[in-house]
């Protein structure tokens, strides 16, 4: 499937440089106020409140992961690696840290406006990944949940079609979802039954 490119207001964006300073930072500058952002720049540390940002740009050749306020392959915002270097060491750091897009050095006056809508596009497309990733986890624990929840009713002499039909009937007496209800029921063999929030919930 083709993915459709969306383009980001630049206009009230903010971009975070860490760089020492350099001519490339000027020259990066120069291109980012002329798309419309306002820039920050910071060395040798970037500050937690460089989280609030839109865009980040990192120096590859000196970066390590003591200058940032999150793990490596956490960034919270676009980021946009200024290479020079390419060097293993460095280029494997890269990787390690995780990067939407790159831009090598030195930096000229083209350049700047097409790494921003690329890291934003892969950025987003991380997140949303990332999203259905954690969603498609919590459904598939859920199923668990309803097959050992089924295979606690069927231990009491039902057949595994009875247990389930079972199950759905307590989902529709207690007006909670199937796996709600199988949430229940592996609650009350597995922990401490509470009578006050369990009334009812007889499983014979």
């Amino acid at each position: 499937m083709r993915r459709r490119l969306c383009i980001p207001d630049l206009g009230s964006a903010r971009a975070v440089i860490l760089h020492r300073p350099h001519t490339v930072v000027t020259a990066l500058t120069r291109q980012l106020q002329a798309v419309g952002l306002q820039v920050e720049c910071f060395w040798p540390e970037l500050p937690a409140v460089a989280r609030a940002a839109d865009y980040l740009f990192i120096d590859v050749d000196t970066a390590h992961d003591d200058q940032f306020p999150w793990a490596p392959g956490e960034a919270p915002l676009p980021t946009i690696a200024l290479i020079g270097s390419e060097a293993p060491g460095r280029i494997e750091w890269l990787m390690n840290f995780g990067a939407d897009a790159q831009i090598l050095k030195p930096v000229g006056d083209n350049g700047v406006y097409s790494a921003l809508l690329i890291a934003r596009a892969t950025f987003d497309a991380r997140i949303g990944l990332a999203g259905e990733i954690d969603t498609l986890r919590r459904r598939l624990g859920q199923r668990q949940t309803v097959v050992q929840a089924v295979a606690v009713l069927a231990a009491r002499g039902k057949s595994e079609t009875e247990a389930y039909e079972q199950l759905r009937g307590m989902a529709m007496a207690w007006r909670v979802s199937f796996e709600e209800a199988a949430a229940r029921i592996m609650s009350s063999v597995n922990g401490p039954r509470d009578t006050r929030t369990n009334k009812g919930s007889d499983l014979g």
